[in-house]
């Protein structure tokens, strides 16, 4: 029960729960960008303010939110990144040793969805990376860089408040540095999304490994009288598992093939024998009773997400998910324009019980409080 006091009396003052979701997977190639953008459209839709957070140098969810098709395009992005804040100015304060603080970002409305903003992300937030592992050693040098271990959770809350968000979802790089354990350990909740394949369930066997290292270096540094007292104090450890999504797999008769079926499978169960235990370990599961009252069982599978085909190109051209493009969008006809509106049904109603789901755990954590 103290953590969901921690998270209650965190938001209290504000008057308002803010979660941070952070959505992680070391391995690559897992579809992170796009649950983000699809899941985070649907929230927004269900009228959720949701600030989109891109952290990976690669800007993949950026290039969706923003995507250039002309050169007034690229003139138009060019502007916004000489005229708007992103995940690296925001943050130059701290990591640059500048004469101001930390504000909050004026994040970018996206176009086609009321409440639903970006925060950019930038190729060169990499280069905080070496800095930002030094400062959390928690040896020697912590005095010196004490303000840069909370700085990234001041940037966000400072920007959640700015625009009244619900949810702040963040886009993760696959990769197991210093910014990736900072984003994680000062996040409310993260999902894991994998694919049907043999990497991911390495994927979940590595998780195992390095999530008991990062919860002890975080409850450390939330303990640390040194942190507490930063201008950039460093929050709470109050993270928890929402759960897993695989996605990417090919349905052939409505049906699963028989080999992703396999890995569903083997990812299931590497979760229940690996992963779940070291998440007992370390009390990053929330009670039961709130799994089970969303019909999520020991497997802790939220859902499941089929390929998008030729829908995933659509929605990256015209930045929409594939469940909202129109029928001039699609630009199809015929028994293809049927086929492909009958799956946006399908990814509609996935993506809406998963945001529900979302929803329900979030805020049925807090009251628990």
């Amino acid at each position: 029960m103290i953590p969901v006091l921690k998270i209650f009396q965190k938001y209290q003052k504000q008057n308002k729960m803010v979660y941070k979701i952070a959505l992680f997977n070391h391995k690559g190639g897992v579809s992170k960008t796009t649950t983000t953008f699809n899941l985070g459209w649907m929230l927004a839709s269900k009228g959720k303010r949701v600030i989109l957070v891109d952290t990976d140098p690669q800007c993949n969810l950026t290039g969706i939110a923003l995507k250039e098709e002309t050169e007034d395009d690229e003139t138009r992005i060019e502007n916004i990144y000489n005229t708007h804040s992103n995940i690296k100015t925001g943050l130059a304060a701290a990591f640059e040793s500048q004469p101001r603080a930390i504000e909050a970002v004026d994040c970018i409305p996206i176009e086609g969805q009321e409440g639903l903003f970006l925060l950019p992300g930038h190729v060169g937030f990499a280069e905080y990376e070496v800095t930002l592992g030094i400062a959390q050693e928690l040896s020697g040098s912590i005095q010196t860089l004490k303000n840069l271990p909370g700085a990234i959770s001041d940037l966000l809350e400072k920007t959640a408040n700015k625009f009244n968000a619900d949810y702040i979802l963040i886009d993760m790089s696959p990769s197991l540095g210093a910014i990736n354990q900072n984003l994680l350990m000062t996040s409310d909740f993260f999902l894991v999304p994998t694919t049907a394949d043999f990497f991911s369930v390495m994927a979940i066997d590595s998780l195992s490994r390095i999530l008991p290292k990062w919860c002890n270096w975080a409850r450390m540094a939330s303990g640390n009288p040194i942190l507490k007292e930063a201008t950039y104090p460093f929050p709470e450890f109050t993270l928890k598992f929402l759960g897993t999504i695989v996605q990417n797999y090919r349905i052939i008769r409505g049906k699963e093939t028989a080999a992703f079926q396999t890995w569903i499978e083997k990812i299931e169960r590497r979760v229940v024998s690996q992963l779940v235990p070291i998440l007992r370990d370390n009390n990053l599961l929330l009670p039961n009773n709130v799994y089970s009252n969303q019909d999520i069982n020991r497997n802790f599978t939220l859902t499941k997400i089929s390929n998008f085909n030729s829908l995933i190109a659509l929605s990256q051209q015209h930045r929409t998910p594939v469940y909202a493009l129109t029928p001039d969008q699609l630009n199809q006809k015929g028994k293809v324009l049927d086929n492909n509106q009958a799956k946006q049904e399908e990814f509609k109603k996935t993506f809406s019980d998963l945001a529900d789901k979302i929803i329900a755990l979030s805020s049925s954590y807090a009251v628990s409080a």
